[in-house]
């Protein structure tokens, strides 16, 4: 489904990320992790067009992503949340989610329809995301009124209303706690249960070892390791990565 093959983006002489192939199939929960500067966001940003690869390739079922503009990208299927809520907080609950609606292709309205009017499926649909989000009876509530939680769970479900391919969750645990991670963790497998594919960046390690089917780790920008969970956790590269050496983890340092 998502093809990277050979990505690099240099800042300078900073090889953020430097030959990055990374393939996700269609239905599955993939995670990227790894230390602090590592090139994760940079990788989502790349994914999303924010910034132009210096090498390499971005397929998305074989569209070449990297031709496209970012708005471009989203009609194509990308979408994301990110590290910092970006939601239009003197919106409502509502209308943030009518905002992002994409219709199927063949089916577009024009904008003025898309905010004024009130299709019945639509208004079905947007439901649904808020049953999903838990926000339901704050349909009609600024978003800058919600709790920090409530305002991560509207970005996610922000992100499925454009119907996406592939949804980007950048940091999704950022500043939750231990009860919100748990429930976020519900939420991502509601969503591998409903047909979805993500890619998942988090530092969170329990979540990340919960919830995904696979892992690529980078470390310096480059990959360093990918395999299943359990792969990941017993690898000693990632190890070293992460804790300086796999003789630390095992002594407990």
């Amino acid at each position: 489904m998502l093809k990277l093959t050979n990505l690099a983006k240099y800042f300078g002489g900073v090889r953020a990320v430097d030959g990055l192939d990374m393939q996700i199939n269609k239905g599955e929960i993939f995670g990227l992790i790894g230390p602090n500067g590592s090139g994760k966001s940079t990788t989502v940003n790349l994914i999303c067009g924010v910034f132009p690869q210096t090498a390499g390739t971005i397929e998305l079922d074989n569209v070449d992503l990297g031709r496209l503009a970012p708005h471009q990208r989203i009609e194509f299927g990308v979408s994301r949340t990110f590290q910092n809520i970006r939601l239009f907080g003197d919106l409502t609950v509502w209308q943030n989610l009518w905002v992002a609606w994409r219709d199927a292709p063949g089916h577009e309205t024009s904008w003025l329809v898309n905010w004024f009017g009130s299709p019945a499926d639509r208004r079905h649909e947007i439901q649904k995301l808020l049953e999903f989000s838990g926000l339901g009876d704050r349909a009609d509530r600024p978003a800058s009124s919600l709790s920090f939680g409530e305002q991560r769970r509207l970005e996610l479900a922000r992100a499925m209303a454009s119907k996406p391919k592939l949804i980007l969750l950048d940091e999704p645990a950022a500043g939750m706690n231990s009860e919100e991670v748990a429930d976020l963790r519900n939420r991502i497998l509601t969503m591998k249960n409903l047909g979805m594919t993500v890619l998942l960046v988090e530092h969170v390690m329990d979540l990340v070892m919960s919830v995904t089917d696979r892992i690529t780790v980078l470390n310096f920008g480059k990959p360093i390791a990918e395999g299943t969970p359990l792969e990941i956790q017993n690898n000693e590269m990632v190890q070293e990565a992460y804790f300086g050496s796999a003789k630390n983890v095992e002594a407990g340092n």
